[in-house]
């Protein structure tokens, strides 16, 4: 066994095999796999091998339409069979409202280029006589469907790797990991010692032990998962023998279940609602290629719906049952990349689908390893989404709901109630007797809008029973006074002599003065958006900036990895020690001045200033800046305020009607002003100028910020694309992101986010479109649940244009 290399991946499944030959295919060939036992041992060996194409999420579909594509690649170079079976596919609904989730789902495929059509039931039953047309309202055929022999694609992957260079040890153990101080790695095995750059964690089942070697628990968790295999069919052999063809896989969303043909029987799996986490607190080494205990009263219910749905399965005799553990996250995407406060430590882990997204996975974190970033948007599958609330029983909860609703609808006002409420603030049972309605957003309570008595959430692709009172809620910031809740956004606090400097070299634009605020485009390499803060300056050597919550891990990780080695820097990610309110209308300032001596008028507070300052007897952080683009102010506090000036506020607010709003009708007033937001308007897609941010991106400055050649290159160029806002002619729905735009007929476009903004009474849509015909009024269409509907371009701001009302 070697004693030095550059990466050590551990883990011989199919995913550590696909990292591993990615990293030789890019040159990096001074590369080594460790396995316990033989390769695919963990769950790999056992599993169905299907794969597809579509995803909910347009850029991981992306990857796994990459990983498909490779198979054939491999094959060749390796001169291993890998078993494959391009049958095509259908995915089908048995109820009007799986069908319009199809619509939406075969509508973001689109402008990607995707072939899925969406057909009617009889179609569906000529094509796959195995089912029944009655109990069905319609499918989406995908011709990129099929399966594959996991063992012979797995070493395929494994045998091109060595082809290209690597080394592959066997039966050899990870005992331990100790990081020097060099940042190389010390790799213990109980068949001897390597060391190393980079490690790449890709243990499957084993992820989570791994990851306790170095002080990690990671969100992942084992759970059991059933299949049988019938007996020969005759009513597969007839079709084979008439067609000459193989039946094509079918997932069965509302039966809960997925078929393909299995050599002349049928294969049929299901994630069934009863389910059950296998070894929940801790992998047996000793596990290998071994299964579970049969339990087929626990699929009962499943399988009497899929009997039903496929009658011809009654008849089938079952050859046999694979019952066996495969690792979850817990919203069912993989774990990957570079662990946070680690250095070179990877995660490629949770990859539950593994023959569809393997590929994918292997690519995107090879490019990582090389290049310092992935090459896609991949935050989806980013183990930074995550926070240090997801406890090993957080992670139980939530695997086992998403498991047992991995075939159900999720709506897009529909919120799981799994593992909560976890994290909550001083106010949430305020908030709560208020009638809030409540999301998690990355562990914390939030009001989305608050329920009239008697009123609750219906979950629907179509406007539902919160439109009215979200409209009420918008149009109350509009015409008098709102408050929300802003505990939610991500706070950090940089400090120390070398912040400033720092911060020139970290972010685009120009760093405020003291006692001021800006907004701050942060960019990468490539001068591609990965954040989008406000920064203000409160005495030179701190700075506070406010981002997305959902981002707060990711965004350290960056922060951490650029840190100077002086110590002249410091930053801290406040949570929930700081929190927040945030108050918004024509009558705000009133309340304020209420609560203060100091002067509070525009002269004196001008738009975007910050103070610290006493609102009654509470400290607070005051800034003249609100995400509803109308006169507002964000306050800052240490929890232990909140309740005493959220009851202040709304005291103050009393004569002015104000009334407490959530994040529906702050979507609703920012899309007024097409502001964007992180992870829909700006990500690692888009340029500072395609987007919109290109005033915030100070190329004049002298500070060599990350990413400003980049971003001068595509000033020149003009970039490719164009965020815009449409008004669209919408029904009684409207979009939630990805649909597509397009214009003469032709799809040029994507959503990246909209909904209905109540106060101006119109449905807006926002997204990218070629900048060639970007400023083109009419001629546009935006899918909605199937249909194109007419869409408008709306150049200039839906409220208060010339932001005359937030800066007065």
């Amino acid at each position: 066994m070697k004693s030095h290399t550059r990466v050590v991946v551990i883990g011989g499944g199919v995913v550590g095999c696909s990292v591993l030959y990615h990293l030789t295919k890019f040159g990096w060939t001074d590369v080594v796999l460790l396995e316990r036992s033989e390769l695919t041992s963990g769950s790999t060996w056992h599993a169905a091998g299907g794969m597809h194409t579509i995803n909910g999420d347009p850029n991981v579909a992306k990857l796994q339409k990459y990983t498909v594509e490779l198979y054939k690649e491999i094959e060749e170079y390796s001169g291993q069979d890998i078993g494959l079976h391009m049958t095509s596919g259908l995915m089908l609904a048995a109820t009007t409202e799986r069908f319009d989730w199809m619509k939406s789902l075969l509508a973001k495929g689109k402008y990607a280029g995707g072939e899925a059509t969406l057909i009617s039931a009889q179609e569906a039953y000529e094509m796959m006589p195995l089912l029944d047309p009655k109990q069905f309202v319609g499918a989406v055929f995908d011709p990129h469907e099929g399966h594959l022999d996991p063992y012979g694609t797995t070493h395929a992957y494994a045998k091109s790797a060595k082809k290209n260079g690597a080394e592959i040890y066997l039966h050899t153990k990870v005992e331990d990991l100790v990081q020097l101080e060099d940042g190389t790695w010390r790799v213990i095995t109980d068949k001897g010692e390597i060391r190393c750059e980079h490690v790449v964690n890709a243990a499957g089942l084993w992820a989570r032990e791994v990851g306790r070697m170095v002080g990690l628990e990671l969100p992942v968790l084992a759970m059991e998962h059933m299949y049988l295999i019938t007996e020969d069919m005759p009513e597969v052999i007839d079709f084979n023998k008439t067609t000459g063809k193989e039946l094509m896989h079918c997932v069965d969303f509302d039966g809960e279940i997925y078929i393909r043909q299995e050599r002349n029987g049928m294969l049929m799996g299901t994630y069934e609602k009863d389910c059950r986490p296998w070894s929940p607190i801790e992998t047996p080494w000793t596990f290998g290629h071994e299964l579970l205990a049969e339990d087929l009263e626990r699929i009962t219910s499943e399988l009497e719906i899929g009997f039903r749905h496929f009658p011809a399965f009654n008849n089938a005799g079952i050859k046999k049952i694979i019952n066996g553990p495969f690792t979850f996250s817990p919203d069912g995407n993989p774990l990957v990349g570079p662990v946070r406060g680690m250095t070179n430590f990877w995660s490629a882990c949770a990859v539950m689908a593994g023959f569809s997204q393997g590929g994918g996975v292997g690519l995107a974190l090879a490019n990582w390893i090389i290049d310092g970033d992935p090459g896609f948007d991949v935050f989806a599958m980013d183990v930074c989404r995550y926070g240090d609330y997801a406890t090993l029983a957080y992670t139980n909860a939530k695997v086992r709901e998403n498991y047992s609703r991995r075939f159900s609808i999720r709506y897009p006002n529909e919120e799981l109630p799994g593992a909560r409420p976890l994290l909550t603030t001083p106010i949430y049972d305020k908030l709560k007797a208020a009638g809030a309605v409540f999301g998690a957003s990355y562990g914390l309570e939030t009001p989305l809008w608050f329920a009239p008595e008697g009123v609750e959430d219906a979950f629907s692709w179509r406007r539902s029973t919160d439109f009215e009172a979200v409209g009420r809620e918008a149009k109350v910031v509009r015409e008098s006074v709102g408050l929300m809740e802003t505990s939610g956004f991500a706070k950090y606090m940089v400090s120390g002599e070398g912040s400033r400097a720092w911060l020139d070299h970290m972010l685009a634009c120009k760093l405020p003065e003291v006692g001021r605020m800006a907004l701050a485009p942060m960019l990468n390499d490539a001068g591609k958006l990965i954040g989008d803060f406000t920064i203000a300056n409160l005495d030179d050597e701190d700075f506070l900036i406010i981002g997305s919550g959902i981002a707060e891990d990711y965004h350290m990780r960056w922060f951490e990895q650029h840190l100077p080695d002086d110590g002249s820097v410091d930053i801290e990610a406040l949570n929930l020690n700081l929190v927040g309110l945030s108050i918004a209308g024509p009558k705000s300032r009133d309340v304020i001045a209420k609560l203060t001596h100091l002067d509070v008028s525009d002269a004196a507070l001008p738009f975007m200033a910050i103070r610290e300052m006493d609102l009654g007897m509470a400290p607070v952080i005051l800034g003249r800046v609100s995400y509803t683009g109308d006169l507002g102010y964000e306050i800052w506090m240490r929890p232990e305020y909140q309740r005493y000036v959220f009851d202040t506020l709304m005291e103050a607010g009393a004569e002015f009607g104000i009334s407490l709003f959530g994040l529906r009708a702050l979507n609703a007033l920012r899309l007024e002003k097409s502001f964007g937001s992180w992870s829909r308007e700006y990500r690692p897609l888009y340029g500072p100028l395609e987007a919109g941010l290109s005033r915030f991106v100070a190329l004049k400055k002298e500070a060599s910020f990350i990413g400003k050649q980049a971003a001068l290159e595509e000033k020149l160029s003009g970039g490719t694309l164009r965020l815009r806002t449409f008004i669209v002619e919408a029904k009684d729905a409207d979009v939630i992101g990805d649909e597509p735009i397009s214009y003469n007929g032709e799809v040029r476009g994507w959503v990246t986010s909209g909904g209905f903004a109540h106060p101006s009474g119109v449905s807006v849509a926002i997204g990218y479109v070629p900048k060639e015909i970007a400023d083109e009024i009419d001629g546009w269409g935006v899918e909605i649940l199937g249909e194109i509907l007419p869409a408008r371009l709306q150049p200039l701001s839906l409220f208060d244009a010339n932001g005359s009302r937030m800066r007065s």
